[in-house]
């Protein structure tokens, strides 16, 4: 009997530990959907469509990128920035001619930006979307970058030391390149107004 006396004592401990940590792991799962929700809305709010980018090529180490608002009647350039793309003029050479053109019905996506990428290229980095040029030559890896460690400081190889001693830093793999100064300032400009989805390119 007193045996059974503890197990019927015991039965109701283990399943009120099984119910008040059920409610637990509940309550943990809706914190952490409410939170995911809350990102989720925050990162929508950081993308607009009252912005966009275009890039106007002049030559492969000194085009412009545009930060552009929309606006009624001519849209308005907020900032310009000296930039440099790929290594020739010729939009099918796959890992160094400059970027092929995009216009209105068909931009570039703005993908994603990072501010301490860790690969190839480092530190301040968007992504853009791939591009098929004209002979069907698919171009990948596409990016708006500097020259940087992934936090984004100089460093002392050269693909992380910008120099400004000519124009040789502004020559890419086919990406768009800014100087560290300058696309920081871009990042911080677009993480106050909001980053925009699309990329426009124009000669």
């Amino acid at each position: 009997m007193r045996t059974n006396a503890r197990s019927a004592r015991i039965i109701p401990l283990a399943l009120a530990a099984v119910l008040v940590g059920g409610l637990s792991a509940t309550t943990a799962a809706t914190a952490q959907a409410r939170t995911e929700t809350r990102a989720t809305v925050q990162a929508s709010a950081r993308t607009t469509d009252a912005y966009y980018l275009r890039f106007d090529k002049g030559s492969v180490t000194n085009s412009r990128l545009e930060l552009v608002e929309r606006t009624p009647g001519r849209d308005k350039v907020i900032k310009t920035y000296k930039a440099g793309s790929g290594q020739v003029k010729n939009t099918c050479a796959v890992g160094k001619g400059w970027l092929p053109n995009a216009g209105a019905s068909k931009p570039y996506a703005v993908q994603w930006h990072r501010k301490n990428f860790d690969g190839i290229i480092n530190g301040f980095v968007i992504k853009i979307s791939d591009r098929t040029c004209h002979n069907g030559t698919k171009r990948t890896e596409l990016f708006i970058h500097s020259e940087m460690k992934p936090n984004g400081k100089q460093g002392t190889v050269e693909s992380e030391r910008w120099t400004n001693s000519g124009p040789n830093d502004y020559y890419s793999n086919g990406c768009i390149k800014l100087n560290p100064t300058n696309i920081k300032d871009l990042f911080k400009r677009l993480d106050h107004v909001g980053w925009p989805k699309k990329l426009y390119v124009v000669d």
